[in-house]
């Protein structure tokens, strides 16, 4: 089976969302970098000091989602940053808005809105935990409110 990925399209009535009308295509990581990457994450807040719960210490990313992604605020920049930045490695740009099949790696001025980066984290999220997470827009419906001052997001995930 291949792994997961859903396409994201931010549109915006507001003309001032530099990210208005982009796609950008998230794919799955693979599970051995999935497990490592909430290891990662695991291992930093529990060096920071924060109390994880005995029967989520092995849920890998699923496990750090019930925390809530907030729980990583509480660590050193140079502890997140890493983390942060192979979030971004499942991200790729569909810079051809008719001809979907074409994607690119990222390149620094595709996501032009920090609301837009936010957003994609959750997105990320969802995609490698398979459920809802607090604050996360929900996957009901095909188009739903972005976040604040992004407009709404149009997702469509192809059939598995």
């Amino acid at each position: 089976m291949a792994r997961r990925e859903t396409r994201v399209t931010i549109s915006s009535t507001d003309p001032n969302n530099r990210d208005g009308g982009k796609v950008f295509l998230i794919r799955e990581m693979p599970a051995t970098q999935a497990e490592d990457w909430a290891m990662r994450a695991l291992l930093a807040l529990t060096a920071a000091g924060a109390e994880i719960p005995d029967d989520l210490e092995g849920a890998g990313m699923a496990g750090l989602a019930v925390m809530g992604v907030q729980a990583l605020t509480g660590l050193k920049h140079a502890d997140v940053k890493p983390l942060m930045d192979e979030m971004f490695t499942c991200v790729q740009a569909c810079p051809d808005r008719q001809n979907p099949n074409v994607v690119r790696p990222l390149v620094e001025d595709d996501i032009e809105e920090v609301q837009t980066r936010l957003f994609l984290r959750r997105e990320i999220l969802q995609l490698h935990v398979g459920f809802s997470l607090p604050g996360a827009p929900s996957m009901s419906t095909s188009e739903t409110p972005g976040p604040s001052g992004a407009g709404r997001i149009t997702r469509t995930s192809p059939a598995r």
